[in-house]
């Protein structure tokens, strides 16, 4: 999302470091890290409350149930375009039948 590389990131630990000094640096990233997820426990919660509210789960729901439908219905259309057996004679009868003749006339 942001691009940050591992050379980015080396940089600014370095400054940090220069800036604060080693003696604060621990205590500064332990809050920074505590912040860090206390944001991100508030913005999950407020995704959640939101999803709730809107009724997310029902949406997924129903967009799951039409496209099983699609799928099926689909199906459906690929089956009746098949042409139905009962309709078609089999071909292979007819060489079968002509070589016995052939035979039957090369015959003494």
């Amino acid at each position: 999302m942001f691009d940050i590389g591992f050379a980015e990131l080396l940089v600014i630990a370095v400054v940090a470091l220069v800036v604060m000094g080693p003696e604060r640096l621990p205590q500064t990233l332990r809050t920074l890290g505590l912040w860090i997820g206390r944001i991100r426990q508030t913005f999950s919660s407020l995704r959640q409350e939101l999803e709730n509210e809107v009724g997310m789960d029902d949406i997924r729901r129903q967009l799951h149930n039409e496209k099983l439908m699609r799928g099926l219905k689909n199906a459906k259309a690929e089956i009746e375009d098949l042409p139905n057996p009962q309709d078609t004679k089999s071909d292979t009868d007819q060489p079968l039948v002509e070589t016995t003749r052939a035979a039957d006339e090369t015959k003494p």
